[in-house]
């Protein structure tokens, strides 16, 4: 019997692990169709869902063939389901008509969820700036919670107890990115929504988009003000002069007028038509797509009449 005792060893952490997984596995990684009433949404999900073509498309293949692979759902504590991934699955479904959503069932942490979130939505092939930057937040908060408390000894807030000794280098390493483009990224977060449009729709690059993004949300709308009312967006070099003047104390309304103002490297003159103005002078025949080429044929034109007239006033 004290052979038996002395023979005896305590499992693992990895076979107590492994024999929870398995377990888990068993009772709650199954596939099931669930009403999708039942389903909420990612709480902040950061990738958008639009009614575009290929929304479309997709809701022709499920009208067709169904959801082929399954939806990702965890169970909550309310018994509702919070949808881990397949959120496009699930608006494709509502637009077909469908009560229900093919999906499986999965026992997962929060930390956990949200990084599968966000892996699963990175395999899309067009991202915005915006889904990355609010992404990549997420995921590293997550990691960052997973790993634990981080070290005293170690002096950056993004720092964690993971293997890399950083949760931003392993994140990094994870996703192909260098860690400071995913720190520029989550920079972004911290624009007020409308620069933040301006960011995906390309008018403002990141690195001037960074700068803006320690200015307090007063100074940040003051600059789209700005913005709407010359139709131009500030250069790298203006937002670091900006980002300075707030460091200072000193970024006024009337400072922003004044740096906007100032010409920029490059800079080419812009005329400015007002549409409806110009519209009335075309012909309703010619459409919208021609309007440059009509209008630059007139100035041709004109410029001619002019030329022949100035000929005749020397003679």
């Amino acid at each position: 019997m004290a052979n038996r005792k002395s023979d005896f060893t305590l499992p693992t952490f990895d076979d107590i692990f492994s024999t929870q997984e398995q377990r888990d596995d068993a009772k709650l990684s199954k596939i099931r169709d669930i009403p999708i009433s039942e389903i909420d949404d990612f709480p902040d999900h950061p990738f958008k869902v639009r009614d575009d073509e290929d929304m479309l498309q997709l809701v022709e293949s499920v009208k067709e063939r169904g959801v082929i692979a399954p939806a990702t759902v965890r169970q909550k504590e309310d018994g509702r389901y919070e949808l881990v991934s397949g959120h496009r699955r699930k608006r494709a479904c509502e637009l077909a008509g469908f009560d229900t959503l093919r999906c499986e069932v999965v026992d997962l942490s929060k930390e956990e969820a949200t990084i599968l979130m966000v892996e699963s939505n990175f395999q899309r092939s067009q991202i915005l700036p915006s889904e990355k930057a609010f992404a990549y937040k997420m995921r590293l908060e997550a990691m960052k919670k997973q790993a634990g408390r981080p070290s005293k000894i170690n002096a950056s807030p993004l720092a964690t107890n993971f293997q890399q000794g950083r949760s931003d280098m392993e994140l990094a390493e994870q996703v192909g990115e260098s860690k400071d483009t995913i720190r520029r990224y989550i920079r972004l977060t911290e624009l007020v929504p409308e620069l933040l449009e301006f960011v995906d729709e390309g008018r403002i690059k990141m690195r001037p988009a960074v700068e803006l993004s320690y200015l307090d949300e007063d100074c940040q709308r003051d600059i789209v003000d700005e913005i709407d009312l010359n139709d131009a967006t500030p250069s790298h070099a203006q937002t670091i002069k900006m980002r300075k003047f707030f460091e200072e104390g000193k970024l006024t309304t009337e400072v922003i007028s004044s740096i906007m103002a100032e010409d920029k490297p490059n800079q080419k003159e812009k005329i400015v038509l007002r549409g409806d103005r110009v519209r009335q002078l075309i012909p309703k025949n010619i459409p919208i797509s021609q309007t440059e080429e009509y209008v630059c044929k007139a100035l041709e034109h004109y410029n001619k009449f002019l030329r022949n007239r100035a000929e005749r006033d020397s003679r």
